[in-house]
């Protein structure tokens, strides 16, 4: 059975850039999140697992939005057991459980102090950021609040 446990967890990035965009003032931008993770094994012990989780929002001529926003964490893993495929598999899910709280957060809090609405993420499982991890579950990632998954 796979063991993991957090050894060190760091922000390597984080990033706001207003964007200059002439609107009226009730204007809705569509936010969209874009999340990538690197998954690395150390190659001096191969226990030691480094998981890069990274959200960005980026503006573009198709789709403009008030700022650009970039945060990027590093965990430090320690990890046994982990043999097969589906250890990996699971090992990943964890591991972006483990992380994304604290890229939630700060999400929300480089927002907030730049004097703009907060954004929140929503609270959701590690298996829906990704499409590699879903499985035969197929979960759906929707940031409406309104709609469920």
């Amino acid at each position: 059975m796979i063991q993991y446990s957090l050894k060190a967890l760091s922000a390597d990035e984080l990033s706001y850039k207003v964007n200059p965009i002439k609107a009226a003032p009730d204007t809705k931008f569509e936010i969209k999140p874009a999340f990538a993770r690197q998954i690395r094994q150390a190659n001096e012990n191969p226990k030691i697992n480094i998981v890069i989780l990274e959200c960005k929002i980026e503006s573009t001529e198709e789709s403009p939005k008030p700022f650009d926003l970039k945060v990027r964490f590093v965990g430090v893993f320690e990890v046994e057991n982990m043999t097969t495929d589906e250890d990996r598999r699971i090992f990943a899910i964890n591991a972006t459980e483990t992380i994304f709280p604290y890229l939630r957060a700060t999400i929300t809090n480089l927002t907030a102090d730049a004097l703009i609405p907060p954004l929140m993420l929503p609270v959701v499982p590690g298996a829906t950021l990704f499409p590699e991890d879903r499985g035969q579950n197929r979960y759906t990632l929707n940031f409406d609040p309104t709609v469920l998954n």
